[in-house]
């Protein structure tokens, strides 16, 4: 069964999008997120914490978030990571775009999960900063799992391969 949480232009910032249950929204520090990581923008490495690099630094990228009772079904994107998540107890989950100008609950249970980030669009999103609709989205998949490292599973982009290169392959 999968639940829909969030399906909509998001508006940001910097590229940043962030889903959080504790005080790991960005500071600035991306090296916290994306510490011992293979891939470089969806940082999974901050406690309760999933922070996403859009491929669109500022104006509104499609986000889709689905919490499923089993993994899903792979979707055909161009750039796809999975990484994992643990929400603890009575710490309400969120999403957050850059410094918290927009944000909303998330109905997520406490718990451990796979997350899986799906992309489209991340290089026209890039290139098209200041386009008056949305040309890049995201589909954010979390089910329950135990904790494991965070895999590339697909790098098409540009941006990716820019992101993963410039904040990823943290792995010891």
């Amino acid at each position: 069964m999968i639940s829909v949480l969030l399906d909509d232009v998001i508006y940001t910032d910097y590229g940043q999008f962030t889903i959080v249950s504790n005080a790991g929204s960005f500071d600035g520090d991306a090296a916290r997120f994306f510490a011992g990581q293979a891939n470089g923008w969806v940082g999974a490495d901050v406690p309760g914490t999933l922070h996403v690099v859009l491929g669109r630094r500022s104006g509104g990228s499609r986000v889709r978030i689905e919490l499923s009772t089993d993994e899903p079904q792979l979707e055909r994107s161009q750039d796809i990571v999975e990484g994992s998540v643990t929400f603890q107890p009575d710490t309400p989950v969120a999403w957050e775009a850059w410094a918290a100008e927009t944000s909303g609950p998330l109905a997520i249970p406490p718990g451990s999960y796979r997350t899986r980030v799906s992309a489209i669009g991340r290089d026209e999103g890039s290139a098209n900063e200041f386009a008056e609709i949305a040309v890049d989205s995201y589909l954010i998949q979390f089910w329950p799992a135990p904790a494991s490292e965070d895999a590339i599973l697909k790098t098409s982009s540009q941006d990716a391969t820019y992101w993963n290169r410039e904040w990823g392959s943290r792995r010891d």
